[in-house]
């Protein structure tokens, strides 16, 4: 082993360590492993920075607008709302629906949006039909995962091995190349989570807020404002009681009957009742504050914390949301979102028990937000937060549904025929949905998904290291050693192995990037052809159920199904094993050496 070779493999052993941790988010840890490569000199400026102008980067970038694009139109809220109605007939009924819809659709759009576009949906349905969400929302996401490995569109990390594929002077992936074997996944994992694992998914009621005051770690209580209160008609902005106090003014009574809504400006005057969450402690604190006298402690219930135009929403902080290591009060949370206020946070261990506002925020978190139908639009409409209560329905807009969908098609001809690359078809097709007025150019840079876009570029860095230094195929040689005397077969085994373990653990993107310069190298080898090991490759590191880091999806319906840990475990783990021997059984048929 070379001192080049050396550096390389202890850079991308940082940088795995790095994404197993979560210490640094995963664009900047892959932006890191780019840049340590570039000051080592392993790199050269043109080699480091050549992930920005990569196939699959752009492509990517192009897949977010056109699907936002999609999701304008208001064609894909219809679909959820008819699949509502044709999904009631039993739980059965629901989990099959559900793992071919989600399957489907996340074959052509990016699998991570159609589980947003349909969880509210999915949840909805559960407290219709007295179903527990834990049965509903794992088959959801893992539909998606499995269609997404039906065509190169469905998710990005399809695209990524088809680009490192091209970077290496092999042919890149066809459209629908994968087609069959992603569709073989897609059926058997449907007839194992129809067959044996709807069985292993937990049943567990739907925890609701309101039934869960007990563990808020928050007390909701009435004061009164008396005539002797050192800060009347100042504003509550300035008032040192909630400045200096873990306390938060939720509701203003006036009048005994008039209720006001908290704004900075509102002043406090003498008589009005004032709604405020507080912990145990500062509420013994109130008792001996000047000028305020506690009424008896209340009850958790939506009209004390409401007003007649206001109600409560649940919202998940996605995956990629800037919202994630940021605090409430960091973020100005009522001036961010048109003074939708945040009542409680749930983690995924459990309701918080720490100061409201002081906590950080973590992927998977539920906020309880109090606002106006008007002002939950300013959350709605981020990429940060996915409503999972019922919001109005996008108007279905005929016109621009046909242009979109001429578009999708036009984009889709263009590529399966090879008259241009995926990479110009998708790009035209982004830029045509703005020209054609489909989305406006606000709209498509918020689409886009930029930590994935800086990810991108970053891992890809790894790959062209490993194979200019010479490391791809040192570790190529080391594990055809280790399986080689076995066949080629033996060798996809041990690769789709690797590749789903590491999967599970780190990113699904970062894991494609470093093993599939590897596979090549292996292929090279043994003196066989890479498609097969590339696939494997491919298809592995998107089919990850056994933890709910390992994808997207999984992290995003992890506190909203109340799931834990352990139930990835034992409802992924057999169906990970499962398309294990599948793959290694039907990929070189398929595929063939």
């Amino acid at each position: 082993m070379t001192f080049e070779i050396g550096m390389t493999l202890g850079i991308i052993l940082l940088g795995v360590v790095l994404f197993f941790t979560e210490k640094l988010p995963i664009d900047v840890v892959s932006i890191l492993v780019m840049v340590l490569f570039l000051l080592t000199g392993i790199l050269d400026i043109k080699e480091g920075y050549a992930g920005f102008s990569n196939s699959a980067t752009l492509t990517v970038a192009a897949m977010f607008i056109l699907s936002t694009a999609i999701f304008s139109t208001g064609i894909l809220d219809s679909f959820s709302y008819r699949l509502s109605k044709q999904a009631q007939k039993s739980e059965l009924n629901l989990i099959v629906t559900l793992l071919i819809s989600s399957g489907i659709l996340s074959a052509f759009i990016n699998d991570t949006a159609v589980v947003a576009l349909l969880m509210p949906a999915v949840i909805q349905l559960a407290k219709n039909n007295q179903i527990p969400a834990s049965k509903l929302l794992m088959p959801l996401s893992f539909g998606a995962l499995m269609g997404g490995v039906c065509t190169l569109l469905g998710t990005s990390t399809n695209i990524l091995v088809s680009g490192i594929a091209e970077q290496s002077g092999l042919p890149s992936f066809g459209i629908f190349e994968m087609s069959l074997m992603g569709m073989i996944f897609l059926a058997s994992g449907i007839l194992y989570m129809v067959l044996v694992g709807r069985f292993l998914l937990p049943k567990r009621k739907n925890r609701a807020w309101l039934n869960d005051h007990l563990d808020l770690g928050n007390y909701l209580t009435e004061i009164i404002i008396e005539d002797n209160y050192p800060q009347l008609d100042e504003p509550i902005s300035k008032q040192k009681l909630f400045n200096q106090y873990p306390i938060k003014p939720l509701q203003i009574i006036r009048d005994d009957q008039r209720k006001i809504r908290v704004y900075p400006n509102s002043p406090i005057i003498k008589g009005d009742i004032i709604r405020v969450s507080s912990d145990k402690e500062s509420l013994e604190k109130l008792k001996s504050y000047q000028g305020i006298k506690l009424k008896s402690e209340l009850v958790w219930d939506e009209t004390l914390v409401t007003g007649n135009e206001e109600r409560l929403y649940e919202a998940v902080v996605t995956p990629s949301s800037f919202l994630i290591k940021k605090s409430i009060k960091e973020l100005n949370f009522k001036e961010l979102f048109n003074q939708v206020l945040v009542i409680g946070i749930r983690h995924r261990s459990g309701m918080l028990k720490t100061q409201l506002t002081k906590t950080s925020l973590a992927a998977g978190d539920i906020l309880l937000l109090r606002g106006t139908e008007e002002s939950i639009q300013s959350v709605h409409e981020t990429e940060g937060l996915l409503i999972l209560s019922e919001t109005k329905s996008k108007v279905l807009n005929k016109t621009k549904t046909a242009l979109t969908l001429l578009i999708m098609a036009t984009v889709l001809a263009l590529a399966i025929f090879h008259v241009f690359p995926i990479v110009v078809a998708a790009v035209a097709g982004a830029v045509a949905m703005i020209v054609f007025g489909i989305i406006n150019t606000e709209q498509a840079y918020k689409a886009i998904d930029w930590k994935v876009i800086l990810m991108l570029a970053g891992i890809l860095s790894m790959g062209t290291a490993l194979e200019k230094t010479g490391g791809s195929a040192l570790l190529g040689q080391s594990i055809v050693h280790l399986l080689g005397d076995f066949g080629p077969r033996a060798v996809l085994c041990g690769i789709f192995g690797l590749t789903f373990m590491l999967t599970n653990v780190m990113s699904n993107n970062a894991t494609a990037a470093l093993i599939a310069p590897i596979a090549i190298s292996i292929s090279t080898n043994l003196g066989v052809d890479s498609r097969p090991f590339l696939m494997a490759v491919t298809f592995a590191a998107s089919l990850s159920f056994m933890t709910p880091m390992g994808y997207q999806t999984n992290t995003m319906i992890y506190s909203p199904g109340n799931y834990m840990f352990k139930d990835y475990l034992i409802v992924g783990t057999p169906l990970n094993l499962l398309f294990w021997v599948i793959g290694t059984l039907l990929i070189p048929v398929l595929f063939p050496f």
